[in-house]
């Protein structure tokens, strides 16, 4: 597999390279250099969700891994379902949480850790990510335990919701936690700068796990797959799908499984308040606001890193613009999406009610809509008790991590900080 550095395109890696450096010079994306099409995308349909992955990633990545290298990798990474919950009857819910972490982000975590164990061998990792919420979680329990890998989490101090919190900043062992005093905004910036210092990303061989690294890609592609499956025949030519987006690596994920050939009508982007994309497609003026907290906190990113590899598919020609329109959907329509889906017997939280939310005001008379679920409501179990007036128990994976105790360090918004902890605790 070739990729590309897209604000740097002379600058070409394989797969093995781009999972391991992460982010290319001077903080550009990996793209790839090609994007294979299947013709026989029925005959994957039929597949179970590792046989279909397998040969999915087996046909993207080529030849650096073998089939059996791959068909291993898929098996311990996807070790649960991601079922399509019938919502109405032309509306489901992909179900995304399902994992050990209750996320999404499992998908992309758990691959992206076997890849890594699998190619870096005995060579020591420190994998610095920022989190506004869930990729925390998944890639912390990913990499618990794994030999020769450290990892170091930076999350916005007191803006995830404390099961979130308690999620990943309990485990202790291999894998670090800061709350930084700022937004996740700045969070990502301190994980860029971190990349730009040569000197430190060699000394403690840095390699990030936030959904820029190209193998969380590559996983979440799979589970398009697996959503089409589950629709009946008679729908799958006329499916609207609608992503709560924060980071925008599920949306990319999302537009590359349309390119490899999987027949998606049209994707919505939904955010909430912080709507720089839908705005950007609605005027072509990219003007970011300053982020606002919400209850979606997942998305509370106003400049989203992975947009530049979606303006990628328009530029190179893979997709149309027309197959993508965005909505946001401020605070006020979240609570009220999610207390119109509990009268119909659907109990969402607040990420998935944006992408519900902004599904009905798009999709048409005929089409089949989908929308993620890409948390478990009782991740948001504080907000989603006071907006459905009505308890929410806690599933083992949080029952588990509720009394344990903290263990974040707490750092400023300043790089020199960061770098002088990195230095203290890896080198």
């Amino acid at each position: 597999m070739e990729l590309f550095n897209l604000k740097e395109t002379s600058q070409r890696v394989n797969f093995a390279e781009a999972l391991q450096k992460g982010l290319g010079n001077n903080q550009g994306l990996f793209f790839p250099a090609e994007i294979p099409k299947f013709d026989d995308i029925d005959a994957l349909l039929d597949m179970d969700l590792v046989t279909r992955s397998s040969t999915i990633l087996k046909r993207v990545i080529g030849d650096e891994l073998s089939e059996q290298d791959i068909q291993n990798i898929v098996s311990k990474a996807f070790t649960f379902p991601a079922p399509l919950a019938k919502v109405d009857d032309n509306t489901y819910c992909l179900e995304l949480f399902h994992g050990p972490t209750l996320a999404f982000k499992d998908f992309g975590g758990r691959f992206m850790a076997q890849c890594l164990a699998k190619i870096a061998g005995d060579r020591p990792i420190t994998i610095l990510t920022a989190t506004s919420g869930d990729t925390g979680a998944a890639v912390a329990h990913a990499f618990y335990g794994l030999a020769n890998i450290q990892v170091v989490i930076l999350y916005p101090k007191g803006k995830i919701s404390l099961l979130q919190e308690k999620l990943f900043a309990t485990l202790g062992g291999n894998i670090r936690t800061v709350a930084i005093n700022g937004d996740f905004d700045q969070c990502q910036a301190l994980v860029k700068a971190s990349f730009d210092d040569q000197q430190l990303r060699d000394d403690i061989h840095l390699n990030s796990a936030n959904s820029i690294n190209i193998s969380r890609l590559l996983a979440q592609v799979c589970y398009y797959f697996e959503a089409f499956a589950q629709v009946p025949a008679e729908k799958r030519d006329n499916v609207v799908i609608s992503i709560p987006s924060g980071n925008f690596g599920n949306l990319t994920a999302g537009m590359l499984a349309t390119t490899m050939g999987l027949p998606v009508k049209h994707f919505v982007a939904a955010t909430n308040s912080n709507d720089t994309v839908p705005r950007y497609l609605k005027t072509g003026e990219w003007d970011p606001n300053a982020t606002v907290a919400t209850m979606s906190n997942a998305m509370d990113v106003s400049q989203p890193n992975n947009w530049p590899r979606i303006e990628a598919l328009f530029e190179y020609g893979y997709l149309d613009k027309a197959i993508l329109t965005g909505q946001g959907v401020d605070e006020e329509y979240t609570q009220l999406a999610m207390k119109q889906l509990a009268q119909i017997g659907y109990i969402s939280e607040p990420h998935a009610a944006v992408a519900y939310k902004a599904l009905c005001s798009q999709i048409e008379e005929g089409q089949t809509g989908i929308f993620l679920g890409t948390a478990h409501p009782a991740k948001f179990k504080e907000s989603v008790e006071n907006v459905l007036g009505q308890p929410i128990s806690l599933p083992q994976p949080l029952a588990d991590c509720a009394g344990k105790e903290i263990l974040s360090s707490e750092l400023d918004a300043d790089f020199s900080q960061l770098k002088a902890y990195l230095y203290k605790e890896l080198k």
